[in-house]
């Protein structure tokens, strides 16, 4: 073993005895340099010969990680995020200190076990970091390991005293020109306070009461954009709709696969639309298999339902819109509604149409509602995506995970672009091009209700599912975030 006192830590003071146990497992290593504890500026403790005390205001503010940056005098730091119990896994400071010397990177993080309200331990892998992880939530786990003068180096080009977005900051500025590693290997174990399922986590983003932090993250990701060359000013390439005359105004699309609880609700919810134009209903049924094509067929005298099932077997959610914004009775204007979903008042496609005309957009997005099966509202209720702005929400659409909904298209632009052929993220994948080059409507009022029940996409997902999920969208923002530093470049040649 190294026996150099390479690694000054960073830890969250919470009790004596937690610390006691923590502060001997370090030492034990025979590579700890200091052991920094960090406490609330109204706390008492003091420093003692085993550990050093910090005053600091939050964890993961700016001034904390300058503390922290200019208190550590080792070439590496560890800091840990959360202030509970952890525990390291056997030699797992010597393995993260010899892939830090090995690589050079700027920061590691790794895979760890987490030990349950019941005692159980599970695995929880986290995933690689790319360029286009630039979700404020990506979730690196509660320990991180720094090279110390790239660390100096971040905190020093920190411009702002954030109290939330400290941390993100910290790790966009350290992007830039240092590696992230993922180390894929179980090196610690943390103690789970957060036992809320996948599905219930999916909107603390959109929280109101965490506006402020998001506003935060909104300026510390446009300043990254704008520091890489990925920032696009507000101007919007004007649409001229009289251009492609089509014969429906709009056309509801509903790609559907075995969803015979609901399917029956999501077509009567769109034939009971009240409007001064003419529309249609596409539904395209994706080889359903528990009774979804007999229920649909029970609406097969309704002119205004066109119903597909497409010869191919290999479209996702991506190929089934594909299918039906290419079809030829396909509307102007093409509105999503999901077949687990129905509208929230008869007047949504009226207002969807008006809106994009107003406000001379390429793609609408609504206000909904999270309901049970029932339609009754439950918790976190209104999703709004308030955090849009029409200045800025096509640089901050890179840190969400989502638009919202309902959403609607200009199809002309549809046809022309079409979607990813997956079941995930390629609403989310057109989005990101369309803001990239025309505006985006907002509608701030309820227009759609969205059932949260046991067998629709959001349900309670697997950390592999979930892993899976958010490196297919971070590979997404990739590619748009790469998009974007192109089309800039071009312009100022």
């Amino acid at each position: 073993m190294n026996m150099e006192k390479l690694i000054d830590c960073f830890l969250p003071f919470t009790d004596d005895y937690y610390i006691s146990d923590i502060v001997k497992e370090l030492k034990r290593t025979g590579l700890i340099n200091h052991i920094i504890l960090l406490q609330a500026q109204n706390s008492s403790y003091s420093s003692t010969d085993e550990y050093e005390i910090l005053n600091i205001d939050s964890l993961k503010s700016s001034n904390t990680l300058r503390t922290i940056a200019n208190h550590t005098q080792a070439p590496f730091t560890l800091l840990y995020l959360k202030d509970q119990p952890f525990r390291l896994g056997l030699y797992a400071l010597d393995r993260m200190l010899k892939i830090a010397q090995d690589t050079e990177a700027g920061m590691l993080y790794a895979d760890h076990y987490q030990i349950t309200d019941d005692g159980q331990q599970k695995q929880v892998p986290v995933i690689d970091y790319q360029k286009g992880s630039l979700r404020d939530d990506f979730d690196f786990g509660p320990l991180i390991f720094f090279n110390s003068n790239a660390l100096k180096e971040a905190t020093a080009e920190m411009k702002n005293n954030y109290i939330a977005a400290g941390f993100y900051d910290l790790r966009l500025k350290l992007s830039k020109r240092n590696e992230l590693i993922h180390i894929n290997e179980f090196l610690y174990t943390e103690i789970d306070t957060d036992n809320r399922k996948s599905d219930e986590k999916l909107f603390d983003y959109v929280d109101p009461k965490n506006r402020i932090s998001q506003q935060e993250m909104e300026t510390a990701c446009t300043e990254y954009l704008k520091d890489v060359n990925g920032y696009l000013a507000p101007k919007f390439k004007k649409i001229h709709f009289e251009e492609f005359p089509l014969k429906k105004e709009a056309s509801v699309i509903i790609p559907v696969r075995n969803r015979i609880r609901t399917i029956r609700d999501a077509i009567h919810s769109a034939l009971s639309q009240k409007t001064n134009f003419q529309y249609n209903i596409i539904v395209i049924d994706n080889h359903s298999t528990d009774g979804t094509t007999e229920a649909i067929n029970d609406f097969q005298d309704e002119e205004k339902l066109i119903h597909i099932i497409p010869e191919r077997t290999d479209l996702g959610i991506g190929g089934c819109w594909n299918m039906g914004i290419n079809h030829p009775q396909c509307g102007k204007f093409a509105i999503q509604l999901d077949s687990d979903d129905v509208y929230s008042s008869e007047t949504t496609l009226q207002k969807i149409v008006d809106a994009f005309y107003q406000q001379n957009c390429a793609m609408v997005v609504g206000t909904y509602m999270i309901t049970d099966f029932n339609m009754n509202p439950i918790p976190p209720g209104k999703i709004d995506h308030a955090e849009w702005t029409p200045e800025n929400g096509r640089n901050n659409a890179l840190r969400i995970n989502g638009f919202g909904a309902p959403r609607a298209f200009y199809t002309p632009i549809l046809r022309e672009t079409k979607l990813p052929n997956t079941s995930y993220g390629e609403d989310y994948a057109l989005g990101l091009y369309i803001s990239r080059i025309y505006q985006i409507g907002r509608i701030y009022e309820v227009l759609y209700n969205c059932r949260r029940w046991e067998d629709n996409s959001d349900a309670t997902l697997s950390i592999e599912k979930t892993n899976k999920n958010n490196t297919y969208k971070d590979r997404i923002r990739t590619w748009e975030l790469q998009a974007r530093i192109h089309q800039n470049k071009s312009k100022k040649e």
